[in-house]
C-alpha cells in the first residue's frame, strides 16, 4: 500500500514540478552587477531630450534581455514630448524633483516629488514639467526600443517633418497622436 500511495503522490507532483521547472527555466542570470553613477549613463553617451535635458539609461534592455529599461531624466524647462502612444511598452515614472502634469487618456494628474504613475501600454500620454528643474525615474516594460529612438532623435541636427516624425515613432512601435502639451 505504501509503495501506491508513493506512486499516486510522485505521479499527481509531476505537472507541478514541470511547471515550477518552466517558471524558474532562464531565470539565473549570466550577467553581472553593476553600478551606474550620478549623471552617468550605463555605456557613458550622452543622451538629451530636444538636445538639452539628460535622459541618462541607467538600465539597459541589454542588460535584461529585452524586459526592460530605465532612464533617468534631468528637465531644465517646462516641456515635455508630444501625445503619444506605446503599443508594446508600460511606462512608470517616479518624480524625484520638480512638479509634472501628466495627462493619460482622458485623466489629467500633477505629480509631485515622490510620486509614481503607470501608463499602461495602448493609452495614449504625455506629460510636461511645470517647474524650472525637475527629474524624473522612468522603466519601459518590456524596454522595446526606445533606447534606439532616444539615440536617434539626439542624432538629428534638425527636427523633423511631421511625415519623417510619424515613420521614426512607427519604425518604434509608437505614434504620435497629438501635440505636446503647453502650460
Amino acid at each position: 500500500m505504501l509503495r501506491k500511495d508513493f506512486l499516486t503522490k510522485t505521479l499527481l507532483a509531476l505537472p507541478a514540478m514541470a511547471v515550477a521547472n518552466e517558471l524558474t527555466a532562464g531565470t539565473t542570470s549570466t550577467k553581472e552587477p553593476f553600478i551606474v553613477d550620478a549623471g552617468k549613463s550605463r555605456f557613458g553617451d550622452t543622451v538629451k531630450f530636444l538636445g538639452v535635458h539628460p535622459n541618462d539609461l541607467k538600465i539597459s534592455s541589454k542588460d535584461t534581455d529585452g524586459q526592460l529599461s530605465v532612464f533617468d531624466y534631468t528637465g531644465f524647462g517646462k516641456v515635455g514630448p508630444t501625445l503619444h502612444v506605446h503599443f508594446k511598452q508600460d511606462e512608470i515614472f517616479t518624480v524625484v524633483e520638480g512638479e509634472y502634469r501628466f495627462v493619460v487618456g482622458k485623466e489629467t494628474h500633477v505629480l509631485k516629488a515622490g510620486q509614481t504613475i503607470f501608463l499602461p501600454r495602448g493609452i495614449p500620454h504625455t506629460w510636461i514639467q511645470l517647474t524650472d528643474k525637475g527629474r524624473m525615474i522612468y522603466f519601459l516594460q518590456p524596454a522595446g526600443k526606445m533606447e534606439e529612438f532616444f539615440v536617434l532623435m539626439n542624432s538629428l541636427k534638425e527636427r523633423p517633418s511631421p511625415d519623417e516624425m510619424d515613420r521614426i515613432h512607427a519604425a518604434h512601435d509608437m505614434k504620435v497622436v497629438g501635440p505636446p502639451l503647453t502650460l
